[in-house]
């Protein structure tokens, strides 16, 4: 199977190998075993390349390898718990540059896609794009009825292109694990099926016309903010047709203030729109960027591209609050049992220095007021510690992040003295309302009836197989503790200590009894003639040196 996926991709393993070792990763071309076997390369690293970081060298060759290394860059910008600080700042850099098809190639995807001719389609369907990426690029188009929209169309052969460099990947994870320790010790084979389920989602633009849908049902609860309708009729998994959005983007600052539009009250509207769908609609957009982002003309913003999605379950909201009371209140167990919930704690985590760090990020922020925190610097201090201990946060998780992350950056660029916790503070005490609402926890409780009903039915069976194995002898109760050993050993030396001291003391009791009534009788201590006090103390001083002697062979003393 492997001699089979190197020889189908083997130009692409040339030129992947090629990259690393230009880039001054030689050693794990040979590690991995193709220096040996594929002819890939006569050349070396290139020169002074070692003056440049790791993180600097990695988006080189994300780069150089093209669409696929270059989203899975960007993706994997968004897992701090997975990826070093260091290396986020390099990949964060990363830009598609890939120049755009052809009109021609738009076109033709688009009525295969659709299933008409370009003409029948749209009234005008402009030959250039007005933005292009690696994966698609946009076209302004008219519908029949006049309506101006935005066409999305993906680019020609790229999911082929994908699929083959995922394939790739997921097979030099699994090469990596068996012949790398430190690739092993980070589960990389893990972080790459993430990673390439989350670059699977975005080649299909039907999920992204749904999210917009979802989008535009929240709308309706929020104010001062809208999103592009989606033409259903004009959409596939890789055509996508919505509204045609006219505003400033948030990137130019310049046009916003020619405008007169107040930066700070657009700031604001930002950070209550993201926090509202965070922590109340528990869906939001994970990349509001300064060109996602519009100010329309009725001064309210219009957010676009909805690819990227987070979506919060209610369980790990309440974790979420849970943290952040927790470090407000200086609770490392609070702490602690929040970070356990919400992420995956490695077995053999070391307990001391975790706690330690958590101690540490506790007194950070303790009392101190929220206009003082760097929401952005808390969310990297987290997952700084998650990545430390290697502890894995759930995805959804490492998205919120991210979109904290980007918005505090947006609504601090429009206006610098502006803090994000006064707009997140509102929703943060709702959300902790929530958590004792009456009327919500018994509809909770009515909701999880049912399980209960089913595991009080299945009680009298369980019990029945329960005592079938115990009459068969076949049930067997394993308890594991940390440091069980240890204590286990001690109590073993303190046992003997007792039994080495209660003999001592028996016998010192019996042969001061046989002393003392033989001298008070003034007889000899004779049983038919045998001396039974000199017969005792030899049999005891055989017994004790024998207890003694086996206590010290056990090393348990």
């Amino acid at each position: 199977m492997l001699v089979r996926r190197r020889i189908r991709h083997l130009q692409r393993y040339q030129k992947i190998a090629a990259a690393l070792v230009r880039n001054g990763f030689g050693f794990v071309v040979h590690e991995l075993g193709f220096s040996e076997t594929m002819t890939f390369f006569r050349g070396g690293a290139q020169k002074d390349i070692h003056k440049k970081t790791v993180g600097e060298r990695v988006r080189l060759i994300l780069e150089e390898l093209g669409p696929t290394f270059v989203k899975l860059g960007q993706i994997a910008s968004t897992r701090p718990d997975l990826i070093p600080a260091d290396l986020i700042a390099e990949l964060e850099q990363l830009q598609d540059k890939v120049p755009p098809f052809t009109y021609e190639e738009a076109v033709h995807i688009v009525e295969e896609e659709l299933g008409d001719t370009i003409g029948e389609l749209f009234l005008e369907f402009e030959p250039l794009p007005v933005a292009s990426a690696s994966i698609g690029q946009v076209h302004r188009a008219r519908l029949p009825d006049g309506t101006v929209v935005a066409v999305k169309v993906q680019r020609p052969k790229i999911t082929a292109i994908i699929e083959a460099d995922l394939d790739i990947l997921a097979e030099l994870s699994r090469l990596a694990e068996s012949r790398m320790a430190w690739a092993k010790h980070y589960r990389l084979r893990e972080i790459v099926e993430e990673l390439t389920k989350s670059l699977r989602a975005e080649l299909d633009y039907t999920a992204e016309a749904r999210n917009g849908e979802k989008f535009a049902g929240q709308c309706e609860r929020m104010k001062h903010v809208q999103v592009p309708d989606i033409y259903w009729e004009y959409c596939s998994r890789k055509v996508l047709t919505m509204e045609f959005m006219t505003g400033i983007r948030l990137s130019e600052p310049m046009l916003l203030d020619q405008a007169g539009i107040d930066r700070t009250l657009i700031a604001e509207r930002l950070a209550s729109a993201i926090f509202h769908q965070i922590l109340v609609e528990g869906f939001f957009h994970g990349d509001p960027h300064p060109g996602n982002v519009l100010v329309l003309p009725d001064g309210s913003l219009g957010l676009i591209d909805f690819g990227m999605v987070g979506r919060l379950s209610p369980e790990m909201k309440k974790h979420f609050a849970a943290l952040v009371i927790a470090l407000r209140n200086q609770s490392s167990k609070g702490v602690l049992r929040a970070i356990t919930k919400m992420g995956i704690v490695p077995e053999d985590v070391e307990e001391a220095a975790l706690r330690a760090d958590v101690d540490e990020l506790r007194d950070k922020y303790y009392k101190v007021p929220f206009s003082q925190i760097r929401m952005g610097e808390a969310v990297n201090d987290l997952f700084s510690v998650a990545f430390r201990h290697r502890i894995r946060m759930p995805a959804e998780m490492t998205m919120l992040g991210k979109t904290l992350l980007t918005m505090e950056g947006v609504v601090t660029a429009l206006d610098p003295s502006f803090s994000v916790f006064d707009v997140a503070e509102p929703y943060g005490r709702r959300l902790f309302r929530d958590q004792f609402d009456v009327g919500k926890l018994g509809k909770k409780w009515l909701e999880e009836i049912p399980d209960y009903m089913d595991l009080v039915t299945e009680i009298p069976l369980s019990l029945k197989n329960l005592t079938t194995f115990v009459r068969k002898g076949k049930l067997r109760i394993e308890v594991t503790a940390p440091e069980l050993s240890a204590l286990l050993n001690k109590m073993d030396r303190i046992t003997n200590k007792m039994s080495f001291s209660i003999v001592l003391l028996s016998l010192s009791i019996i042969m001061v009894g046989l002393i003392i009534g033989s001298s008070m009788g003034h007889q000899e201590s004779m049983l038919w003639r045998f001396p039974v006090i000199e017969i005792g103390l030899g049999i005891a001083a055989i017994l004790v040196l024998w207890l003694v002697y086996s206590i010290f062979k056990s090393g348990r003393f």
